[in-house]
């Protein structure tokens, strides 16, 4: 049975090829893009995934200088609306972090971002996150809480819950997140889409604020594969500024090895449609038909989730507070109330407590790493659990942790992964399930996700507008060829 037959997700909006293909044409044009888009955010209103977003008559102004620019059909996003998260720098646009007493105004856009702006893409507006990116769940932020596009009060997910809002909604096809725990995984699996964090370094971290500058990562939000290739290879470039920064791996060619663990490895934490659906998820994955050849191999999932274990119920919590300790000192009462409990906590640790966690997870990246010598990728469920807002708000830590089972170990281990959506349990939520992969193994993880997802992928090279306009195509999606240019209209 193929995977992506059953995968009826929220996506409704148009991907980057369609709306390129739009513009060039002439079915379309980014000035009519962007105002379908600010028309589409005004008519839901306040629903908590935009903290600012560009007035209508400056967008469509943006893009009409677009168009009037010589050669800009050229470019590889040319007319592509996007969203940012808010603790990534926009000149001229506060950066608040989801505390509005921390904002400020920055003069410089972050590298990342004005990659996307001299690509021709158009920028919409400033996302919504748990506050100081600390939460994995979306109810941290004095804004608005959102919730996920399955309704029923489900949570959206955070940090970057805002960026998969705007992605599942249709109103921006892809948008710029945060991972430092699993914060653009976990909400792209709340809400149906996919969220891809990079091996770290990939894309420049100058111009973020960061919340573990050590191990934070630029993610990338979409409703594909293809739109995260477009958008990475515009992103994607070493920046002497970041320390962090290096160059990509090689492409993967040739076949695939998938480790996967025992079920009995797995925590659902009580949520048994969501072990039901993963289930079933295996036993489909065992017998796809894929593009190249894929063998499973049985792993042990313990070593990553040890290492897990550490971020927060171990120092690195405390790296939190090299940017944000002064103002928790100053301005306690303007932080979000579960966000400064576990500042406060951060306080405890020692130096001593730093090297006997850091020589602790020295010693499970070693154990991990005799796992990568015959497993190409790792297959996992992105999330065990959903919740409910009521449900985090009574018992906020406990969730959060749950939430993170999965994807806590991911950046201390020094890995890239991909959420990818895998359509809904018996009870109407999603389901998605998580491709891991070693350091600069990128392209095997997000070749994997393709695969999950039985979608053709095309190398950056082939990704220039002028050479591939057709791309790849969701199940809902209607071509603009096959009907009136409202095709282009995001989810209202």
């Amino acid at each position: 049975m193929n995977i992506a037959s059953e995968v009826r997700g929220p996506y409704g909006g148009p991907s980057i090829a369609e709306i390129l293909d739009s513009h060039i044409s002439g079915g379309g044009s980014p000035t009519r893009t962007a105002r379908r888009v600010a028309d589409a955010i005004a008519a839901r209103g306040d629903d908590g995934t935009w903290i600012s977003t560009v007035a209508c008559d400056d967008l469509v102004r943006a893009a009409a200088d677009l168009e009037a620019r010589p050669g800009a059909r050229a470019l590889p996003l040319y007319g592509v609306p996007f969203g940012v998260k808010d603790s990534i720098d926009v000149a001229g646009v506060p950066t608040t972090l989801s505390c509005p007493d921390y904002a400020y105004t920055p003069d410089t856009t972050a590298p990342a971002v004005q990659r996307l702006l001299d690509a021709g893409a158009l920028y919409v507006g400033k996302t919504n996150l748990d506050q100081f990116a600390t939460g994995l769940n979306g109810t941290r932020t004095p804004y608005t809480v959102p919730r996920s596009v399955f309704g029923n009060e489900m949570i959206s997910g955070g940090s970057s819950s805002g960026s998969a809002l705007a992605v599942a909604l249709g109103e921006v096809p892809f948008a710029v997140a945060t991972d430092t725990a699993g914060s653009g995984r976990v909400p792209a699996a709340l809400n149906g889409i996919v969220g891809y964090k990079p091996s770290r370094g990939l894309i420049s971290a100058v111009g973020l604020v960061p919340a573990c500058k050590s191990l934070d990562c630029i993610t990338v939000m979409a409703g594909g594969i293809d739109d995260v290739d477009r958008v990475m290879a515009v992103m994607t470039g070493r920046d002497d500024a970041d320390p962090w920064s290096r160059s990509p791996g090689p492409d993967h060619r040739g076949g695939l090895t998938v480790g996967l663990q025992p079920m009995s490895q797995l925590e659902f934490f009580g949520d048994d449609a969501l072990r039901e659906a993963h289930q079933a998820f295996r036993e489909r994955l065992a017998h796809m038909h894929f593009p190249v050849p894929v063998t499973i191999e049985e792993i042990s999932l313990e070593p990553f989730l040890a290492a897990g274990e550490l971020l927060y119920a171990g120092p690195w919590v405390a790296e939190r507070l090299v940017v944000f300790g002064d103002f928790l000192a100053d301005h306690p009462d303007s932080i979000h109330p579960v966000v400064r409990e576990i500042l406060e906590g951060a306080i405890e640790y020692t130096a001593v407590d730093a090297f006997a966690a850091m020589q602790r997870l020295a010693e499970l990246r070693a154990e991990v790493s005799r796992v990568w010598d015959g497993i190409d990728v790792v297959v996992v469920p992105t999330i065990g659990r959903t919740f409910t807002v009521e449900e985090v708000l009574a018992q906020p830590l406990a969730t959060n942790t749950m939430l993170g089972h999965y994807t806590h170990f991911g950046n201390l281990l020094d890995l890239t992964g991909v959420a990818v959506p895998q359509g809904l349990t018996a009870d109407g939520r999603p389901h998605s399930a998580m491709v891991l992969g070693n350091a600069l193994h990128d392209d095997a993880v997000l070749q994997m996700a393709a695969n999950l997802l039985d979608e053709p992928r095309h190398h950056p090279e082939q990704q220039h507008p002028e050479l591939h306009h057709p791309g790849h195509r969701h199940p809902e999606h209607r071509h603009p060829a096959d009907s009136d240019s409202d095709a282009l209209t995001p989810r209202p």
